[in-house]
């Protein structure tokens, strides 16, 4: 955390730009004739206020480590970051001449050709910290991203020397804080004593509907100070000192995060729609543009004016600061270097989004066993094994690490007290944490997060920004299916791998043994942009002898032949994810005492798969070969992908229900024998 700066008056050339911000943003939505310009107008003067005087960012090298995060939690009001990236002079990376918002990419916004999208996205401009729209996601992704500076801050330093001490500053809205990933968030913040964020809270009683009495009418600061927070009040946005005032309370506080309440007028300046909904989510229009830039003293006619004076002071103000707040911290890791050169080598690793060398061989392979292992315990000796040999792989669960075998002994446990341990305890919270862990991952780490899998519901809109950022986010979701037995169809999962696998860009993993869940991780660590989801069982999967059985290295290509026919070509083939692989082998078997050639497949991951070329492929299932059925304990939406038009899906039709796993089998007709005479009916 840094020094609190002391306040300079305000100018002609602040009140300049402050005005700048509001018109661009007017003048962008009214060009896009779509848009949120109400709350730019109105919170100009509260960005304006943090970043000429606290945020610690080098514009000129967007990925400096340890700089002072910013998060638009409203991301509806993007235009109030584009219009601040443009006039701060943000450049597209560094050692870049290119700006990361030029001034033609916010003549183009939320056109197909802009990085100026409709809400801020993280994977089109590097200089956003994180794509927020949903509200209350951008407020989660602080939480990780203060757990993060935290963590980086304990392992990466000497005496005299530390690595990471940056503040995450967050603007949010009513409907950010009405939502309950925010809720959760905050709750977990203020357990955790996170001193080092500030969520700065636009208080202006506005939403799409109209006031916000009609259903929002708590005591906002009560709630937050119950949570552990420090409480800030600016009584008027357009009061700069008071935003300094409170900014400057925030750095001087060690114990608790801020939560700064901020009265705004939005829309502030137009004649007729300040202060109304109809500032929210629509163009002014040209005759109150007019009146608001009236209003500010601005040139009516023009539009998107940007005078020279502004750029000049961020640089004079934000960027000065930054560059040399960049130079010591480029001096300090040089100490480091000279007193713990491993500990930079490793630094170096990890922002580079990669792994340390040799890791592969921490990985454990797995005897043969009929008896076997869950595939959640097998997935907790993986967990274990690559913990000792990726320091900044970590995450835990949502109060369920003794059933997801997601706890690493001896790494400690992380907490406001030590921001050293690699356990994380996330509370009944699936929301806040998937949020929260997406902000990790933002910060460099390679986070994991757990959960029964039927709670995959409760943090989808998380995993889906996961998915949306190309966040390396590891999804370990255990108890997968009717198999989890008696408690029943509350928490049996059914339609959850649908929807899971209907997620673009994520990859679904359901293994069949041990050993496909090591190769598993091998394939997720792989690559750090790719967020995984990892489904599995609660009860023992034989692990299987692979000198009989294809390798499970081809794991890494979604599907493989697991058993091949004998005697000859496959007359059908019969594939199975997870649990249900081992009712294929045994349906073969029945299938091949009738003089039936059967081929099993284990289909682990489907994107995986349909990745592979053509040639491959057809390799695993040959087209000429239209004899198939699929067995999943699960809802079979899907499958017709791969079963072709005459293939049949043994499975789950409608919820499951309470009794021990091998009944609730027996009883919903997923069985060897049942896929065994699916195969027949198609030969006959």
């Amino acid at each position: 955390m840094a020094t609190p700066t002391r306040p300079l008056p305000f100018d002609a050339t602040d009140r300049l730009a402050i005005d700048t911000i509001r018109t661009l943003a007017m003048d962008a939505v009214e060009a896009a004739k779509s848009g949120h310009p109400g709350t730019p107008m109105a919170l100009a003067p509260v960005a304006y206020t943090l970043w000429r005087d606290f945020l610690r960012y080098d514009p000129h090298d967007p990925a400096w480590p340890d700089r002072d995060r910013f998060v638009l939690s409203c991301g509806h009001a993007s235009m109030l970051i584009y219009a601040l990236l443009h006039l701060a002079g943000v450049r597209r990376s560094a050692g870049s001449a290119e700006p990361a918002v030029s001034l033609e990419a916010i003549r183009g916004f939320r056109q197909l050709d802009s990085v100026c999208a409709g809400h801020p996205e993280h994977h089109l401009i590097a200089a956003i910290e994180t794509t927020t729209g949903p509200l209350g996601q951008g407020c989660g992704n602080s939480v990780g991203m203060a757990i993060a500076a935290r963590w980086l801050g304990s392992r990466y330093g000497v005496p005299g020397a530390r690595l990471f001490d940056h503040d995450t500053y967050v603007l949010c809205s009513d409907g950010d804080l009405m939502e309950g990933v925010a809720a959760e968030a905050a709750s977990l913040a203020g357990h955790l004593g996170l001193a080092n964020l500030c969520w700065i809270y636009d208080d202006n009683s506005i939403t799409i509907e109209g006031e916000t009495h009609l259903a929002y009418t708590e005591d906002v600061a009560g709630r937050f100070a119950a949570l552990g927070w420090r409480i800030e009040r600016v009584a008027d946005a357009n009061d700069t000192a008071a935003i300094h005032r409170a900014l400057t309370a925030f750095r001087s506080e060690t114990k608790r995060p801020t939560l700064v309440i901020v009265k705004s007028v939005i829309g502030y300046g137009a004649p007729k729609k300040a202060g109304s909904h109809e500032a929210h989510g629509a163009p002014l229009g040209a005759d109150e543009i007019r009146g608001a830039k009236a209003a500010y003293g601005w040139p009516v006619d023009g539009t998107f004016h940007v005078p020279a004076e502004v750029p000049e002071r961020f640089a004079a103000t934000l960027g000065s600061r930054g560059a040399a707040a960049r130079v010591a911290w480029n001096t300090a890791r040089d100490q480091v270097r000279s007193h713990a050169p491993h500990l930079v080598a490793e630094l170096d690793t990890l922002l580079a989004g990669k792994l340390p060398a040799g890791w592969e061989a921490a990985i454990p392979v797995f005897p043969a066993d009929p008896k076997g292992l869950a595939s959640r315990v097998s997935s907790g000796k993986v967990i274990q094994a690559l913990s000792g040999a990726i320091p900044w792989f970590l995450g835990g669960s949502a109060d369920l690490a003794p059933s997801t075998m997601t706890l690493v002994p001896g790494a400690g446990d992380f907490s406001a007290e030590d921001p050293t341990g690699r356990n994380f305890h996330f509370g009944i919270r699936e929301h806040g944490m998937a949020a929260a862990v997406n902000g990790m991952a933002l910060s460099g780490l390679r986070p994991y997060c757990a959960t029964f899998f039927v709670f995959f519901d409760y943090l989808k809109p998380a995993l889906r920004l996961s998915a949306l950022g190309g966040l390396g986010v590891i999804y370990v979701l255990t108890h997968d299916s009717i198999g989890l037995g008696e408690d029943g169809p509350t928490h049996q999962p059914i339609e959850q791998l649908a929807s899971a696998r209907a997620v673009p860009g994520i990859s679904v993993f359901r293994p069949a043994d041990a050993n496909e869940v090591a190769e598993a991780y091998r394939v997720i660590l792989r690559d750090p942009h790719r967020p995984a989801v990892l489904v599995l069982s609660r009860q023992n999967l034989p692990t299987l002898d692979r000198t009989g059985f294809g390798p499970a290295t081809g794991t890494a290509r979604g599907a493989y032949v697991l058993r091949e026919a004998t005697g000859g070509k496959p007359q059908c083939i019969l594939i199975g994810t997870g649990s249900e692989v081992g009712i294929c082998l045994e349906a073969a078997t029945m299938l091949e005492r009738d003089g039936i050639r059967a081929r099993v497949v284990s289909m682990p991951c489907w994107d995986l798969f349909e990745a592979q070329d053509e040639a491959y492929r057809e390799t695993v299932l040959p087209e000429a070969v239209g004899a198939r059925v699929a067995c999943e304990a699960a809802a079979g939406f899907g499958w017709e992908k791969w079963l072709g038009r005459h293939g049949r899906f043994v499975g789950m039709n409608g919820f499951g229900a309470s009794a021990p796993a091998p009944k609730l089998y027996s009883h919903f007709g997923i069985t060897a024998a049942a896929v065994a005479d699916a195969a027949r009916a198609q030969l006959t």
